[in-house]
């Protein structure tokens, strides 16, 4: 009987563990959409199916607003300021409900960033957002990127000198 007990245990967890891999490399392709199709292209409107009205940006930009809406107009404001903005995965891991993406993104500063006017200076930004997602939609989000070396490239603050 225990050896049974057993064998039960085990199926129930690769049972359990196969689910979580479904629901994380699903959730991996909802993030790998929202990059491509929103972030990428401009589609604005995709976000409607990939992002939940009432999202929440856990560490929000200057006046980024929550919710879908406000996503959507802080990612507008980006790519008028960099219209030829482009995200690139560099590594995705993912269990159950979460996403972790590390990612660079490059652009041409034209437009008008954070009250910065257009430098015509090219930048390449790194960062890592972990979102979390509920039935094949994100519901929150924290992204963190170098924001120092986005404003140094943008010669707003001083790069640091040379080391040695």
């Amino acid at each position: 009987m225990q050896v049974f007990r057993q064998k039960a245990m085990s199926y129930d967890r690769s049972k359990a563990q196969a689910e979580n891999n479904r629901m994380s490399e699903s959730n991996k392709q909802v993030i790998h959409a929202f990059i491509e199709d929103v972030l990428n292209k401009g589609l604005f409107n995709r976000a409607n199916d990939l992002v939940k009205e009432d999202f929440v940006e856990l560490d929000p930009l200057p006046g980024q607003q929550q919710g879908r809406e406000g996503l959507k107009a802080v990612i507008h404001a980006l790519r008028t300021a960099f219209p030829d903005m482009h995200w690139v995965v560099i590594e995705m891991v993912a269990e159950d409900e979460k996403v972790v993406t590390r990612f660079e993104w490059t652009g041409t500063h034209r437009g008008v960033f954070l009250g910065i006017p257009a430098t015509g200076s090219s930048v390449k930004v790194k960062g890592v957002v972990i979102d979390r997602l509920e039935n094949g939609m994100m519901t929150d989000s924290r992204i963190l990127m170098d924001t120092m070396g986005l404003m140094q490239q943008l010669g707003v603050i001083p790069a640091p000198p040379p080391a040695g």
